[in-house]
């Protein structure tokens, strides 16, 4: 079973999108903040990281930044999350260390088009 760290802290974000991946057969651990989500990174490696960008305690920005500075996490892909569909926020998440970025609400078969070219031998949608 393939892991996911799900970093959300909106509640029904994250009961919904965790709900959704497990039924495609992914096992998903969630954070509630990007300081959790950055302790969570290092000591469970999961293959893939979901972040939130507007996060409390870390933001998404600065905790990805500081996955990718460390050598036991930064070769853990990130997709950032975020509902901010302003032009340079794509850029803004690649710049952070995100391996790319997706809209709020998410759109659950493109988000896991984006989860199979980063895991490969990922579940199908």
């Amino acid at each position: 079973m393939r892991k996911i760290l799900l970093v959300e802290d909106n509640e029904m974000n994250r009961d919904m999108l965790s709900r959704r991946l497990e039924r495609r057969g992914f096992q998903v651990l969630i954070a509630v903040d990007g300081g959790q989500g950055v302790a969570m990174a290092r000591s469970d490696l999961p293959e893939l990281i979901l972040m939130d960008m507007s996060l409390p305690v870390i933001d998404g920005w600065e905790a990805t930044r500081m996955l990718k500075a460390d050598a036991a996490t930064r070769g853990i892909p990130v997709i950032g999350l975020t509902a901010h569909a302003m032009a340079g926020d794509r850029e803004k998440c690649l710049e952070a260390g995100c391996d790319d970025y997706d809209t709020k609400p998410v759109e659950l078969v493109r988000l896991l088009e984006k989860i199979n070219v980063l895991l490969p031998s990922s579940p199908a949608p």
